[in-house]
């Protein structure tokens, strides 16, 4: 029993490794412009995660890069421009409107007003195959099927 606890601390225990980063920086704005950078801008190996939430050596790499090109005195604007330049504005979790990225703003509208309309176009459709008026004829071959249904369902 002492074993399988053992074990099983050891195992837990692996997370602790996790390296926690510390920077020092000279003026709080610089701490304030780091945060926002690094959850600004996505990790090029994650694709779904900001460089400040990946653990990704790529990610480290660009934390780094983004607090010494802060500590060079570089500015926000300019930083981000740098990575854009670098990596394409697939970096950044916001990328400005231009139009390579027009598609990126419009398109989830687009989508969404495509839905709609079809949405509004098979209610539509549902509700005028519902109102058509059937003939004696039909309406017998109709009850017919339905008696034959109910009594092989009965059996």
């Amino acid at each position: 029993m002492n074993f399988v606890k053992g074990l099983v601390l050891l195992v837990f225990s692996i997370t602790s490794y996790a390296a926690v980063e510390y920077r020092k920086f000279d003026q709080p704005e610089q701490e304030a412009v780091y945060k926002i950078l690094i959850e600004e801008i996505r990790c090029l190996v994650c694709q779904n995660q900001t460089i400040a939430d990946s653990n990704a050596e790529l990610a480290q790499d660009l934390r780094r890069q983004v607090y010494e090109m802060l500590q060079q005195g570089k500015s926000k604007d300019e930083i981000a421009e740098f990575m854009t330049q670098r990596y394409g504005d697939f970096v950044l979790y916001n990328p400005p409107f231009k139009a390579k990225t027009g598609l990126l703003w419009i398109g989830p509208i687009v989508f969404l007003f495509i839905g709609l309309v079809m949405l509004f176009l098979f209610t539509r459709r549902k509700r005028n195959t519902q109102n058509i008026k059937l003939s004696e004829d039909e309406i017998k071959q109709k009850t017919k099927i339905k008696n034959l249904l109910n009594d092989e369902a009965e059996q």
